[in-house]
């Protein structure tokens, strides 16, 4: 074959480069169109149904943050003996005694197994709550309130061995 001869086979023209070129990146346009309506329809970003309520919430959780702030008061919870033992002391160091204290135990990774302790002062500043056979690990919530309405909340993670 010379350099004059053409050949009757086919050749990849400008106009092809551009149609595979149209071709590709319409077809990632046209993919991406509908993942984002699939993903808008699915879920319109809300999380809440109930957001301003749940704002109102927090703004009260907050509030109560800062009182607790305020109030000075420390825990501790740990087990003890196969009971849930709760450890009150106020900014100075010194037991907190006279709290009611009321909680619950939950797992954390399911929603069966929850327990209500009762808790009761067995030293100063030291309330006990039998639980009974437990084993693991058990996320505790537990509010301590005094005789003027002064409230102490807080949250610990507790191993049964």
């Amino acid at each position: 074959m010379s350099v004059t001869e053409t050949s009757k086979g086919f050749r990849i023209r400008g106009w092809h480069v551009f149609a595979a070129m149209v071709a590709f990146f319409g077809t990632i346009t046209a993919v991406n169109a509908v993942m984002i309506t699939l993903a808008l329809e699915t879920f319109p970003g809300q999380v809440s149904v109930t957001p301003y309520e749940d704002g109102i919430a927090y703004n009260r959780k907050l509030a109560q943050m800062a009182a607790q702030e305020r109030l000075g008061w420390r825990a501790g919870a740990g087990v003890e003996d196969g009971a849930v033992v709760v450890r009150m002391i106020d900014r100075a160091g010194a037991p907190v005694s006279g709290l009611h204290v009321t909680g619950r135990l939950e797992r954390p990774a399911t929603e069966s197994g929850k327990v209500t302790p009762r808790f009761k002062e067995t030293a100063p500043g030291a309330y006990q709550a039998r639980t009974g056979e437990l084993a693991g690990a058990w996320d505790l919530t537990f509010q301590a309130k005094d005789a003027e309405g002064r409230v102490f909340e807080a949250e610990r993670r507790l191993m049964w061995r």
